[in-house]
């Protein structure tokens, strides 16, 4: 795919800015990414819960670009670790990090970084550029939290556990990220051209 730009949506909707913008906007995604994850469901069967972060780490890669994006998820896990109910379910404190969800946590971060990166690369203009960089994103997040359950459930449960279970809400969540960059980047273009 060649590139055709390397700044993120979020630049060339909002050209001028300064840091103090940039840095409520942040902490309005990580915000988002705590509302997101409230919607969650337990499953009897699994350590990890069914939730909506995934859309919203990657949702907020994609629009903010690899910096400010993992920056956003920086700050939502340091508010999870700092005792703010924004896990999974209203969930918080530093036992998040370091027990089974763990690794997908950590792995949020660099899906984030990732998804920014291939969206800075100009991969999301397009459908299927942009549905590929979401399945990036996740399989960024599967691998590093797969990796860190493994050391909970065992290597021999792990998919069953950690990774099965998840892949069809993922797909939705993809069907659902994905349109949304291309339409994005049109709506900008014809409103930029309405402006001229």
């Amino acid at each position: 795919m060649q590139t055709q730009t390397t700044q993120p949506l979020y630049d060339a909707i909002f050209p001028r800015r300064g840091v103090l913008i940039d840095g409520a906007v942040a902490l309005g995604a990580a915000f988002f990414i705590a509302l997101c994850a409230q919607v969650a469901i337990r499953v009897p069967f699994s350590p990890v819960p069914i939730t909506g972060q995934t859309f919203g780490v990657l949702l907020v890669g994609a629009l903010l670009g690899s910096r400010r994006g993992a920056l956003s998820v920086l700050a939502y896990l340091a508010e999870g670790a700092a005792g703010l109910p924004v896990f999974a379910g209203g969930g918080s404190g530093v036992a998040w990090l370091v027990g089974p969800t763990g690794g997908y946590l950590l792995g949020f971060v660099v899906a984030a970084w990732v998804v920014g990166r291939l969206c800075e690369q100009a991969w999301n203009r397009r459908l299927a550029g942009a549905a590929l960089v979401m399945l990036a994103g996740n399989a960024v997040i599967y691998l590093f939290g797969l990796l860190w359950l493994a050391r909970f459930v065992g290597i021999d449960k792990v998919l069953a556990l950690g990774l099965v279970p998840f892949v069809p809400g993922d797909l939705l969540k993809i069907a659902l990220a994905a349109p949304a960059l291309p339409l994005g980047w049109k709506l900008t273009v014809e409103t930029s051209r309405w402006h001229q």
